[in-house]
């Protein structure tokens, strides 16, 4: 799996500054009303709800603002509209293949900010299923500490992974990524919880099947450009690419 996660690692390195975006917590909330209508208001009840609110307390959401979306989400205070789960996917400069996830109560005003996002940056928004056949849906569990690979491959597998990759999860904070099918991602987190791995994060996240390595500047520039124009819409939830770029071109772009 190395070089999955690459996009992900990119988007850790940017998070310190994506935070203070005030946006980032109207995704994570939409993201908690969403699970709290298709799953019900108790956490304790509703895997994908809990997930989501383990991810807004990490990201700082207010106590306030987490209740709120709740309470969206189970039709106790109104609603934002019938938010709809939709995947869009498209190509970046080069030819990259990228899926895009979002939350809309308008599919029209998505689709057009959308292909306006992908157009001015080099890329093209495509048909459904363009390049969706190089993606595949995998539960990700991110664990923090300094590890021994031996002891986490036998939990993995006895929580029912498939694979895992070593990472930098934080700078200079070792841990690694644990993958397993969507379906066993809670009782993977669960039991890589109770061998007291400490677990960081826990996501479906889209996985390539194979990365096109970026070898030039001006080309890696306007990829992560195109990726930070979609991240910032307000109807997108994630976008996943399958471009992998070294090191020293990232230390240049930024």
């Amino acid at each position: 799996m190395a070089g999955h996660s690459k996009w992900a690692n990119i988007k850790r390195q940017k998070a310190r500054v994506d935070a203070v975006k005030g946006k980032v917590f109207a995704k994570l909330s939409r993201e908690i009303i969403v699970a709290a209508k298709h799953g019900g208001g108790d956490p304790d009840g509703n895997f994908q709800l809990r997930t989501a609110i383990d991810k807004a307390k990490a990201a700082g959401v207010p106590n306030d603002n987490i209740d709120r979306a709740i309470a969206k989400g189970t039709g106790k205070l109104g609603s934002d509209g019938d938010l709809e789960a939709i995947r869009y996917e498209g190509y970046g400069p080069g030819g990259v293949a990228v899926l895009v996830e979002a939350l809309t109560d308008n599919r029209n005003r998505t689709a057009a900010d959308l292909r306006a996002a992908f157009s001015k940056n080099g890329g093209n928004l495509g048909e459904t299923g363009c390049v969706g056949w190089m993606f595949e849906q995998k539960g990700v569990v991110v664990v923090v500490g300094e590890l021994d690979e031996d002891t986490l491959l036998e939990a993995a597998i006895e929580g029912g992974a498939e694979s895992y990759e070593l990472t930098e999860v934080d700078e200079d904070t070792p841990g690694a990524e644990v993958l397993c099918p969507p379906g066993d991602l809670e009782t993977l987190s669960d039991h890589l919880k109770a061998e007291s791995y400490q677990v960081k994060d826990i996501e479906i996240r889209w996985v390539p099947s194979n990365t096109v390595d970026v070898t030039d500047t001006d080309q890696a520039k306007s990829l992560l450009k195109m990726m930070d124009a979609l991240e910032d819409l307000d109807d997108v939830q994630s976008v996943t690419a399958n471009f992998d770029v070294s090191e020293e071109i990232l230390s240049v772009v930024f």
